[in-house]
């Protein structure tokens, strides 16, 4: 049973609708959770005050990245409508949704994508990387790596500054940041100037104190991050992987960081104890604990007291990394 103590009124209210509406991982079969994937989210004015809105001065198009094995990457891109198709002097963010490596697509991230788009002034990639059962670890990071390098060697191809870039995610797309940006330091490309790792998962040993602190949370229980870690991690595969826990990677020289946490979450402590350990590496990082609200909550900012202040904290770190000068 989950419980929703410590949560503000509204926060309670739609995570207990969001709760009771969408099936928990560990009840889905593969084809349940290829029809879980396939669902959209409906926009209306309820979702739009939820999730936030798609900002109209966002223009979407599409593309692809190849990965190491000869797949396609499909690539979800956004560009500010106020920036000329001609101006290659945009910033690039690259993005990784979130949704356990199983669950979860990139429509689903067009508010915070256009949000970033608009806010920050960039180029924002979102990539449709390979998910679990069907594909596991470490295939999702590869795909992250390979989309990434790919948009890096290719600023004629996006019109933008790559040389300017950012790695972000939530949840699992978190992880997938953290990862890309340790492996682009291991080849030696200086384009990743900052990461945005919000609420992620560091640490697949499961070892943060919070699993147990908050087993029963609402939107993300300690057996929802088990049946996650089932699919997505292949038998006999070494959970201290750092491509698949970055905490155990090596921390020195990587980007400065904003880690943003979620107090009522079960992986609440894979972000903190993924700043402090960052901390100690010398790495620049502001990170923020947001009191009252559950895993999740920055995938639906109307719900929470603190919505517009994550998001904002958001933008302003991103678009300071990102400017032309850096001090």
């Amino acid at each position: 049973m989950h419980s929703y103590r410590g949560l503000s009124p509204l926060t309670t209210l739609v995570s207990m609708v969001v709760d009771a509406t969408l099936p928990a991982v560990e009840t889905l079969d593969e084809a349940g959770i290829q029809r879980a994937r396939a669902t959209r989210i409906p926009r209306n004015a309820v979702s739009r005050r939820v999730t936030g809105a798609v900002d109209p001065a966002v223009g979407i198009t599409y593309g692809t990245a190849p990965a190491r094995d000869e797949h396609s990457i499909p690539l979800r891109v956004y560009r500010p409508r106020s920036a000329p198709d001609s101006r290659a002097d945009l910033p690039v963010v690259m993005w990784f949704h979130g949704g356990g490596w199983v669950l979860g697509n990139v429509v689903e991230a067009d508010p915070v994508c256009t949000l970033l788009a608009a806010g920050v002034g960039a180029v924002v990639v979102s990539v449709d990387y390979r998910m679990a059962p069907e594909h596991r670890a470490p295939r999702a990071a590869l795909d992250c790596v390979d989309a990434t390098t790919w948009v890096a060697a290719n600023a004629d191809v996006l019109r933008a500054d790559t040389s300017r870039m950012a790695v972000a995610g939530d949840s699992a797309g978190g992880n997938l940041a953290a990862v890309v940006a340790q492996v682009l330091r291991d080849h030696g490309m200086p384009n990743i100037r900052h990461q945005a790792l919000v609420y992620p998962a560091t640490d697949l040993t499961l070892s943060s104190p919070s699993l147990h602190e908050h087993a029963n949370a609402p939107i993300l229980t300690r057996r929802s991050v088990h049946a996650y870690l089932d699919h997505y991690l292949p038998p006999g595969h070494d959970p201290r992987d750092p491509l698949v826990s970055p905490l155990f990677g090596d921390l020195t020289g990587l980007p400065p960081a904003l880690v943003q946490t979620a107090d009522v979450d079960p992986i609440r402590d894979d972000g903190l104890r993924y700043a402090e350990a960052l901390e100690a590496a010398g790495v620049p990082v502001r990170v923020t604990n947001y009191l009252r609200v559950p895993h999740g909550f920055a995938s639906m900012p109307g719900a929470t007291p603190v919505g517009r202040q994550q998001r904002a904290e958001l933008v302003t770190e991103v678009s300071r990394a990102l400017a032309r000068t850096v001090a």
